[in-house]
Parts: structure tokens; C-alpha cells; sequence
């Protein structure tokens, strides 16, 4: 399964994101969106907002499965945990 984090380096959901992940094994991308500078944060943020509708962190994307936030019950569902 290929899994991406776009998170912020200073969000309490997105730490929390990834300690769920690594706790249960799971292999991920991850991107601190705050920490890029330029073109590549802007296209990072465009990406974000494209797929949750507005600027909310974190955003997991599961192969095609969007989730908004930390939502342990979506995540457990998608990743079959």
C-alpha cells in the first residue's frame, strides 16, 4: 500500500498521525509541509487543498483514500488494522 503524510512540523495531530503509524508497522512518505521553502511548498500546499478542501493537517492519502485529520477509526479501516 502506498501511504503519504502531509503534516506540519509543530501539529500536535500530525505527530500523533505518525506515532499511530510507526506503532503499527506501517510504511510511509510523510511530508512536513512548513519545513519545504518556495515552489515546493506551494505545490505541497496546493496538493493539500485539492485534496481535503481547505488547509486542515494532517492529510493521510492511502492508495487514493483521503483521510482529513487524525482519525484513528478511517485509518485502522483503510490500512485493515
Amino acid at each position: 500500500m502506498n501511504i503519504r503524510l502531509y503534516a506540519l512540523s509543530t501539529c500536535p495531530y500530525c505527530r500523533m498521525t505518525k506515532r499511530y503509524l510507526d506503532e503499527h508497522g506501517i510504511t510511509y512518505d510523510h511530508i512536513e509541509v512548513d519545513t519545504l521553502e518556495g515552489e515546493e511548498k506551494q505545490q505541497a500546499i496546493d496538493t493539500v487543498k485539492e485534496l481535503s478542501g481547505g488547509t486542515s493537517f494532517p492529510v493521510i492519502v492511502a492508495d487514493g483514500e483521503v483521510v482529513v485529520g487524525f482519525n484513528k477509526t478511517r485509518l485502522a479501516e483503510i490500512l485493515g488494522l
